[in-house]
């Protein structure tokens, strides 16, 4: 008997990510996700949701969900998504993640899941009231992204577990259901795509907590939707300390503020910490945070313009969405019909 050498998957490269409709969307979601879809539709066959499934794996009002998925669309298409190049659709438009859910709940094992460590943080102390969706929800988001056969997922650190429980999701199905003789393996090992700069912004009132749409400051964040005035305001009343910046990163890395604002110039600017330093090290606030709040402006106000004039047409938004979503169940749905028949269900 000669060994075999492993198989691999051989179909195409595709990128899938999304964003959860649970709130306004902030300046750590612009730097951190949004700009970053826009480069890759250019690169890569690029699928880009609204995870609507996924939040209501805690309470959603129902009378807002649907026009906060409107919100998030409006974002992907104001930061630079296009839908000719990238396909943008609500998650709960197309059936077939749900049903590759359930056969993935049969394939993936407990104690996959138990090892996840969000679910614990997000449950907290009483986990026996917390809906069995937010426990199994990395199922979906595995079904989320192997229905498209997507080979690149971009990640953050809270993430990349999830993906992990993806991967082992997609060996055991090849595994266990394989085409007999097949030349390639049928789910791919998606692979993540690390953020880099700007994928970790800070609260404007705490270097040390990240930048988030749930604290009650609203002077902790630079929302998408906020104006040219009211970015400039929040920049000029970020959280800083009194001694001019310094000339290298180890000495930045010491000060969680000035590293923020210095992280976020960067990010914005396309510069790296070290550039920004070598144009302003020695130099105080007073110089740094008006070139600062410019640049934020410049970058971030015309994102907000354009949001607020696609949500003053909602028809586009939706016309948008329903235009990917037929697009979205097209890719989605012979992959789903090619499960079926591997599983062995009836009339596959």
């Amino acid at each position: 008997m000669t060994d075999q050498a492993p198989v691999t998957y051989t179909g195409p490269s595709r990128v899938l990510s999304g964003v959860q409709p649970s709130g306004a969307l902030h300046l750590g979601n612009y730097l951190g996700a949004l700009v970053k879809f826009a480069r890759l539709q250019h690169e890569i066959d690029t699928f880009i949701f609204v995870a609507d499934m996924h939040a209501i794996t805690v309470w959603q009002d129902p009378a807002a969900l649907a026009q906060q998925t409107r919100e998030i669309a409006a974002a992907y298409i104001a930061s630079g998504l296009d839908p000719d190049k990238a396909t943008i659709f609500p998650q709960s438009a197309v059936r077939e993640h749900a049903e590759l859910a359930w056969i993935f709940n049969c394939v993936a094992r407990l104690g996959w899941l138990d090892r996840m460590t969000q679910f614990k943080e997000k449950s907290g102390k009483h986990k026996e009231r917390s809906s069995v969706g937010l426990y199994t929800y990395p199922v979906l988001q595995a079904a989320d992204i192997l229905i498209y056969k997507a080979t690149h997922v971009p990640v953050g650190e809270d993430q990349k577990q999830h993906l992990e429980l993806t991967r082992d999701i997609a060996a055991k199905f090849n595994h266990d259901f394989g085409a007999p003789g097949g030349a390639s393996a049928f789910f791919p090992q998606p692979e993540p795509l690390i953020q880099g700069p700007g994928a970790r912004v800070m609260s404007l009132r705490d270097g040390s907590a990240k930048m988030s749409k749930s604290d009650p400051s609203d002077y902790s964040r630079i929302n998408l939707t906020d104006d040219a005035d009211a970015i400039a305001q929040k920049i000029k009343k970020a959280r800083t300390d009194p001694e001019p910046l310094p000339e290298t990163l180890d000495e930045l890395s010491a000060r969680a503020e000035a590293d923020n604002l210095v992280g976020i110039f960067a990010a914005l600017s396309g510069q790296t910490k070290a550039e920004v330093l070598a144009e302003y090290a020695g130099k105080g606030f007073g110089t740094f945070k008006p070139a600062l709040a410019e640049l934020a402006v410049e970058k971030l106000a015309p994102v907000g313009e354009k949001m607020r004039g696609l949500l003053g047409d909602p028809a586009v938004l939706d016309a948008i969405l329903a235009k990917g979503a037929e697009k979205a169940r097209e890719a989605a749905a012979p992959t789903l019909s090619e499960v079926k028949k591997l599983v062995g269900f009836w009339g596959a």
